[in-house]
């Protein structure tokens, strides 16, 4: 079956901002299938003999103020909108084909006055903590411009946004750089503030060997003006072990029908992949650049609060209208733990 990610493969080349990457093993997982709560204890990275062969690859970006500027500065307006949504090339995989012309931001069916539980990639327009928490990425691999979504979650250090793994790291390729993440993004505007990542943590399943099962990762993100990004728009919790229910997810797609300025939603049950990952899809039409958003599940429209437990990672490229994100189990909260402990 061929399948489509939205992530780019492009020349492996230094981009502007240098860098160091590590692969670390992380610690023994703990029990799967709980949601984590808005605190608890992250344990220092060490051996892990129930998975030593994976651990955890990490990235440490160039720290500091005058640092932390550059990367402002560099995302002028003017790059923030000509940067591209990801779209990945593998061996097996097919480039992603819009079915639709590029025209608005708003889908052509009118929009439902209350949330749908059954969406399959309207605007979100009801509010809530969810239109905090969810943000655009912006990132630059190997000398070009890139966006994708991610999600603010409770975490111990008050820094940590989950996303996809390939929002970060070019599987075996090149990390990103210029990570920087603008919650709550609207058509142009960062009304929480824009944060620069200094750490950045991907599987070693996805670093190693571009395993799609384990598109997802971190970003722990530097403070804006002395603030956390938690304590600025709040967050979601997190669960490991969950699949198969019913799920809302959120990004900004930025093809087709859609060109990234505002934040979208998927709605609906999930089901098992039958192809060959062991990721779950849902019913959605979003297109690339929601790429890391979150997959809410036990989420209230009234108050835009849920629970993590996927990031949108791919499609296939013969079924372009169900979306997959991968399932987050032992290697995640590992990733998880660690990510917060920074």
């Amino acid at each position: 079956m061929l399948m489509i990610m939205f992530s780019p493969l492009i020349p492996r080349v230094l981009g502007p901002v240098a860098a160091l990457g590590l692969i670390l093993a992380a610690a023994p997982a703990g029990a799967v299938g709980t949601a984590e709560p808005p605190g608890g204890t992250a344990p220092a990275p060490g051996a892990d003999a129930a998975d030593g062969a994976a651990g955890i690859a990490r990235q440490s970006a160039e720290r500091g103020p005058l640092a932390r500027a550059d990367i402002l500065a560099y995302w002028t307006p003017e790059r923030m909108d000509a940067a591209v949504p990801l779209d990945r090339l593998l061996d097996d995989v097919l480039p992603f084909v819009s079915l639709v012309p590029l025209a608005d931001d708003i889908l052509a069916a009118p929009q439902a006055p209350a949330p749908r539980a059954d969406s399959t990639g309207e605007r979100w327009t009801h509010g809530g903590r969810v239109t905090r928490t969810t943000g655009k990425a912006y990132l630059t691999l190997d000398g070009r411009d890139f966006t994708c979504s991610g999600s603010v979650v409770h975490a111990d250090n008050r820094d940590t946004v989950l996303t996809a793994a390939h929002c970060l790291k070019d599987g075996t390729g090149s990390w990103a750089q210029n990570w920087t993440f603008v919650p709550g993004y609207a058509d142009g505007q960062a009304p929480y503030g824009r944060f620069t990542a200094r750490e950045m943590l991907v599987p070693g399943q996805w670093a190693q060997r571009t395993d799609e099962s384990y598109d997802f990762g971190a970003a722990v993100l530097d403070t804006s003006g002395g603030v956390h990004v938690q304590d600025r728009t709040g967050a979601q919790h997190v669960a490991f072990g969950r699949q198969h229910e019913h799920t809302y997810s959120f990004g900004y797609p930025a093809t087709g029908h859609y060109r990234g300025a505002h934040l979208h939603y998927c709605s609906g049950a999930t089901r098992a992949d039958r192809g060959r990952t062991s990721a779950s899809g849902m019913r959605c039409v979003m297109t690339q650049g929601s790429s890391g958003g979150p997959w809410l599940a036990d989420f209230d429209p009234a108050t835009g609060v849920g629970t993590l437990v996927s990031v949108i990672s791919f499609k296939y490229v013969t079924d372009p209208t169900t979306q997959y994100g991968p399932r987050l189990g032992p290697e995640a909260r590992r990733l998880y733990r660690l990510a917060q402990s920074l």
